[in-house]
């Protein structure tokens, strides 16, 4: 929306979204036309785009994703010896082994993922509730089938300055109405409205969601064991990284690893995903 408004800009190298995108998406506006791309996350890619320039005018242009593989490139021997000398303190506890893992742990998808799905589960065991609400960050390592999972896999899917477990009594309305803010952050038809990231993950209650439904209708069919959730009864909840200034409680890396201890073997996660309704054949609809 920015680049078919504003004039001059020749190329936006986007950022924070974690999208590789393969190809520029050109946009004209008054002015001409920009180029509007994002090269992923965690140096997974290097955007490179290349200018014909003759004139003073950009003539043509290309542009690649260049994966980068890590392993093949040799660490810089400084900058190698200083991350060293600042983990020594920490290495044994971050390399400590809480479990293993039988299914592919990842966190990706638009509305869940295996990491994240781990997380509620644990959420849900360990605080003992009903439902769990888990941030849609797009972040951390995934690991494959028979990989330990170790307290660091834990921290860098979960480590941030809000990452307080909270466990609360909720009515069913209280239960849309938050369902239906986070849903109006990523769906809103207008882009300067739309906040990022993926939809809240959900332990325990099901649900169906329209994306191109206004705002307080986005969320429909929200179950509990196949029951209808009833807008005047209470439900145990947990959550973490409440963004509410003051908030405390357990750190969630705290409640995980205990989880990971007690399991010691983690059985592929079952997925739980909304009935997405209205976007057929939209490939972003996949886990």
């Amino acid at each position: 929306k920015m680049a078919s408004r504003v004039r001059g800009i020749d190329a936006i190298l986007g950022g924070h979204t974690h999208d590789g995108v393969p190809a520029p998406v050109i946009v004209a506006n008054p002015g001409g036309k920009t180029l509007v791309t994002n090269a992923g996350s965690n140096s997974k890619f290097l955007g490179v785009l290349d200018f014909d320039v003759q004139g003073g005018q950009i003539r043509d242009f290309r542009y690649k994703l260049m994966p980068v593989f890590a392993n093949l490139l040799p660490a810089d021997p400084k900058m190698a010896a200083l991350i060293t000398k600042i983990r020594a303190p920490f290495d044994a506890k971050l390399h400590e082994k809480l479990a293993t893992t039988q299914g592919t742990l990842y966190r990706r998808g638009n509305f869940n993922g295996s990491f994240d799905q781990l997380i509620v589960d644990a959420l849900m065991d360990v605080k003992g509730a009903e439902i769990a609400f888990s941030p849609g960050f797009r972040w951390g390592t995934s690991l494959l089938p028979g990989s330990s999972i170790e307290l660091e896999h834990v921290l860098d899917q979960t480590a941030t300055t809000y990452s307080y477990t909270t466990l609360t009594d909720l009515s069913g309305e209280t239960l849309k109405t938050v369902m239906e803010d986070v849903a109006d952050n990523l769906f809103n038809p207008d882009p300067y409205y739309q906040q990022g990231g993926d939809m809240v993950r959900v332990g325990g209650m099901t649900y169906a969601i329209d994306p191109n439904a206004r705002m307080g209708s986005r969320i429909q069919d929200m179950r509990l064991g196949g029951k209808p959730i009833e807008a005047g009864k209470t439900y145990k909840v947990a959550a973490w990284a409440p963004v509410a200034e003051g908030a405390r409680g357990e750190m969630v890396w705290d409640v995980v690893a205990t989880w990971l201890r007690d399991q010691k073997v983690v059985a592929p996660r079952k997925l739980n995903v909304p009935r997405v309704i209205g976007m057929d054949g939209n490939p972003g609809t996949g886990a």
